[in-house]
């Protein structure tokens, strides 16, 4: 996982760190990010003898921080459940052609929890994510 900041600085941040935000969100501050909203990639990347090959796929959200730097694990909660909902209703539509109706508000509330990286800087994160490019640990 990588947090960018408004720069597109890289900032790699543990899968053990991000679960320990989402358990205690007051266990970990991060003051660099205190209240903003920042971007957030979250790469899978295949392994071959314990050393990175390929990036197998990527996702993009954001994740708030408040005035001190505290993650807000509740609004990332919530985008999280929207996301889920729309991709679930597809799958509750019923037989025969019926329709089904999704709330609109949904659909904005998840568009607005995810962004998508410009080429250039998608190469970027992928070589980071290979270790090819250093950036600091949080």
């Amino acid at each position: 996982m990588f947090l960018l900041d408004q720069d597109d600085g890289l900032y790699r941040l543990p899968s053990a760190k991000f679960n320990q935000m989402l358990r205690d969100p007051t266990s970990c501050r991060l003051t660099r990010f205190a209240g903003a909203r920042v971007r957030m990639t979250d790469v899978a990347v295949e392994l071959l003898d314990r050393q990175p090959i390929r990036v197998v796929w990527n996702t993009f959200g954001f994740l708030a921080f408040d005035d001190e730097g505290y993650f807000d694990a509740g609004t990332f909660d919530h985008h999280q459940r929207v996301r889920a909902e729309l991709a679930l209703a597809p799958l509750a539509a019923e037989p025969k052609g019926a329709t089904i109706v999704v709330d609109a508000t949904t659909r904005f509330v998840a568009q607005g929890g995810s962004w998508k990286p410009s080429r250039a800087l998608q190469r970027h994160i992928d070589e980071a994510a290979l270790g090819r490019v250093n950036c600091p640990r949080l």
